[in-house]
């Protein structure tokens, strides 16, 4: 038995063992900055790691160092897209089921509706610094803009399209609004909109780091959606490569895709479209003024590269390289829009007929260019085959992200809002500003980011203006507007949709019917021939 003298020392000595046994206590983990960047018009082929002749070497950096997923889908054209990204949510459920065209039903208002959040919303809250730069494009009244969607800050293009140089009007009746957080902004001598997003971002990143908070980007750049315009030394990179015609260009493309793993041994490279004609029935006046257009698109998707490359740069610097998650994508498939007619000024009509490297110019890269970005598929944006929903998806994180990997499980950008704020820690609200908050339709792609398994979704679905298409594992059910007819596809076999096999498989359309037809009811479509006609693009 201890004495009275020795009780105190035993005690002492029991308490530190006790002490030094306990658990470390863990510093919270500290949470990631989250990047998002969305191209506009790209499509499925058009940057290096997916078979592209553009140079983004700081894209094929990421994938490298990251990770590609080769099964991932938009909403087929630009406003939609971007609800849906932010939301979290099918875009009729966030109130832009068509364009920003203003119309009474609630699911087409044209604006996003109060009873969704952004990922802006809900990170700030979990306490992110909370940034946008480029195309906003989902609200143009004042008070829909990005700073009261939340958005601390915000530099870029509320509307859909604008020139690249200044500030120009393509409509009649037409008032296009560049911003800087809630204000009008003039832009001066020597802008570029890539750069200027770009420039803006970094200041916003800049300004924040002493704030010792993480922060969310959403970085939207304008290109390479219409007009083309693209500065002359990115240009000089390009013209003259592309007089090989686009027949042959697809073929190169398709056999990069095949080579880099992106499309598996089954899928067969599309027709040319039959809108586009054979290369050699051009004049040589023709081809040169096609040369030039892709060379303007290649330089526009090649300073867009350039500009990641200064933000990937910004974040070395900052120390914060290995604590950003990086996330790439494009809202649409190519597109195959024309500057012909269609409520365009005379003066845009005019600036159509120059050449595409003049930065007074006004042209799109239609049907032949967007056939040559879409490799392997057919159709293109607004379309809901997969040349129209299609993207190109990469995710780089260190730590989180398993780098070099390829992985063609089907996701969507509805699992955007999950993945953040998974990676967050954020739980997604059921109440904001006192509304209730409709529940988010995505998954966290964090599992497939890890390489761990994941449940995936049952069905993924999809309409714009009355194309609609379901897809449940390897089975596709697509049709477009007015036909309406359904036709399945097997994409493990037939990527490219060149078989229909609704005829053999009555029983599987009448089955992916049923569940289009219960989604459509959950998700508010109307049908396009029932929406009233108001409001412009």
């Amino acid at each position: 038995m201890l004495s009275k003298k020795l009780l105190p020392l035993a005690l002492l000595l029991v308490s530190g063992l006790s002490l030094s046994l306990a658990p470390p206590t863990q510093p919270a983990a500290k949470k990631p900055n989250i990047v998002i960047i969305l191209a506009d018009d790209m499509g499925y082929s058009d940057i290096g790691c997916f078979g592209s002749d553009a140079r983004t070497p700081n894209l094929d950096a990421l994938a490298t160092g990251g990770l590609k997923m080769t099964n991932f889908y938009n909403a087929s054209r630009c406003c939609p897209s971007r609800a849906s990204l932010l939301t979290g949510l099918y875009q009729h459920q966030a109130g832009v089921g068509d364009m920003v065209n203003t119309r009474p039903q609630p699911a087409y208002q044209g604006y996003l509706n109060k009873n969704c959040v952004t990922i802006a919303e809900a990170l700030k809250v979990g306490g992110y610094n909370t940034f946008m730069a480029g195309k906003w494009h989902v609200g143009q009244a004042p008070e829909h803009w990005p700073v009261k969607r939340g958005f601390d800050h915000y530099f870029g293009l509320i509307d859909g399209a604008n020139s690249y140089f200044e500030n120009r009007p393509y409509r009649p009746n037409q008032k296009l609004t560049i911003a800087l957080d809630d204000k009008p902004y003039t832009p001066g001598p020597g802008y570029y909109s890539t750069d200027a997003y770009t420039d803006h971002a970094l200041e916003f990143i800049d300004q924040s780091k002493s704030s010792g908070k993480p922060f969310f980007l959403y970085l939207a750049y304008q290109a390479p959606h219409w007009p083309l315009h693209a500065r002359p030394e990115d240009i000089a990179k390009y013209k003259g490569k592309f007089m090989a015609g686009w027949d042959k260009l697809r073929e190169q493309r398709f056999q990069r895709l095949q080579n880099l793993g992106v499309v598996n041994k089954n899928t067969k490279l599309s027709p040319r479209d039959e809108r586009v004609p054979a290369w050699e029935s051009l004049s040589q006046e023709e081809k040169v003024r096609w040369d030039e257009k892709m060379a303007v698109y290649c330089a526009m998707i090649d300073r867009m590269d350039q500009n990641i490359g200064k933000l990937r740069q910004k974040l070395r610097d900052l120390g914060q390289d290995q604590n950003t998650v990086i996330m790439f994508l494009s809202d649409n498939g190519g597109s195959s829009e024309s500057i012909k007619g269609n409520g365009f000024l005379p003066e845009i009509i005019e600036a159509n007929k120059k050449p595409s490297s003049d930065p007074s110019s006004f042209t799109a890269y239609e049907f032949p260019g967007a056939n040559v970005s879409d490799v392997p598929f057919r159709f293109f944006k607004h379309w809901t085959y997969e040349g129209g929903t299609a993207t190109p998806f990469i995710a780089y994180g260190p730590g989180i992200v398993k780098p070099g990997r390829t992985d063609a499980t089907p996701g969507h950008l509805i699992d955007l809002m999950s993945t953040c704020l998974d990676l967050a820690q954020v739980t997604y609200p059921k109440t904001y500003n006192s509304n209730q908050i409709k529940p988010t339709e995505g998954l966290s792609l964090v599992p497939v980011f890890k390489g761990q398994s994941w449940r995936g979704h049952n069905a993924l679905f999809f309409e714009h203006e009355g194309n609609r298409a379901v897809r449940q594992g390897k089975w596709k059910l697509v049709s477009e507007f007015p036909a309406n007819k359904w036709q399945l596809y097997d994409l493990e076999a037939d990527r490219s949709e060149l078989h229909d096999l609704s005829a053999t498989n009555p029983q599987k359309v009448q089955e992916l019917t049923a569940m289009y037809d219960k989604w459509a009811t959950h998700a508010e479509v109307i049908p396009f021939e029932k929406l009233s006609k108001a409001g412009e693009y």
